[in-house]
């Protein structure tokens, strides 16, 4: 196994963590933001001297990719690419929305084997970035952007339970109003729910060529066509 120092900056909340074989074993989260530009930089060089103070060398950098905050990703992604070209290490990284379904599977075991996982962003007014996973973390429908409407993801809860999270969520539930969609409150994407994709990529060599790579800046918003009235 390996020590992975991971990053997320895609939303308001900032965090850093450290994993090691497995576990996450430091981890600081500041929900005050917007203010990444003032708390990465210090969160990143107490977890770094924690894991030199315990004489354990860092092995890789994971950093959230997006979608999500276009100043957050730039400010995570610039970092975590400073710190692999200081340290010579690689660079991992994890989809946003894919973190953010790590917590939902670990604490939620008694979800049904055909639920699928709907992980939202907030953009604006009814607008979200989101995907649809089953509970392998198969991709089931890919990121975009959406214009949540009450068909939005009608083809899925026709079908399945679908639990939806994340800050972009609950503003939807209402518009979505399905017997078959379930709100799970509390789901943000933070650093130390990372390291489960993080440590999966690295073992399977999914590493970024840390010169060209750049976050998932999403930006178009996909809505439905406007039904005929007549």
């Amino acid at each position: 196994m390996s020590c992975i120092l991971n990053i997320e900056t895609s939303t308001s909340v900032c965090s850093v963590a450290v994993s090691e074989d497995g576990k996450c074993i430091y981890s600081d989260i500041d929900r005050t933001g917007p203010n990444h530009n003032e708390r990465l930089g210090s969160f990143v060089d107490e977890a770094l001297g924690f894991a030199d103070s315990h004489a354990i060398p860092v092995d890789a950098v994971a950093v959230s990719m997006g979608p999500g905050s276009y100043t957050g990703l730039r400010l995570g992604v610039s970092m975590a690419k400073g710190i692999c070209y200081g340290l010579d290490i690689p660079l991992i990284a994890v989809p946003t929305l894919e973190t953010m379904c790590v917590p939902v599977l670990l604490r939620h075991d008694s979800l049904p084997d055909d639920a699928l996982l709907c992980p939202m962003i907030d953009a604006r007014r009814m607008e979200v970035y989101s995907a649809v996973y089953d509970r392998a973390l198969h991709t089931v429908r890919e990121t975009q952007a959406d214009v949540v409407t009450e068909e939005t993801y009608k083809e899925w809860l026709d079908k399945h339970p679908v639990y939806f999270f994340g800050d972009g969520a609950e503003k939807c539930m209402d518009v979505i109003n399905h017997p078959n969609a379930h709100y799970i409150a509390g789901i943000e994407p933070l650093a130390k729910n990372m390291f489960p994709l993080a440590e999966r990529r690295m073992m399977n060599g999914q590493t970024e060529d840390v010169a060209y790579f750049v976050p998932f800046y999403l930006k178009d918003f996909v809505a439905l066509k406007p039904k005929k009235l007549l």
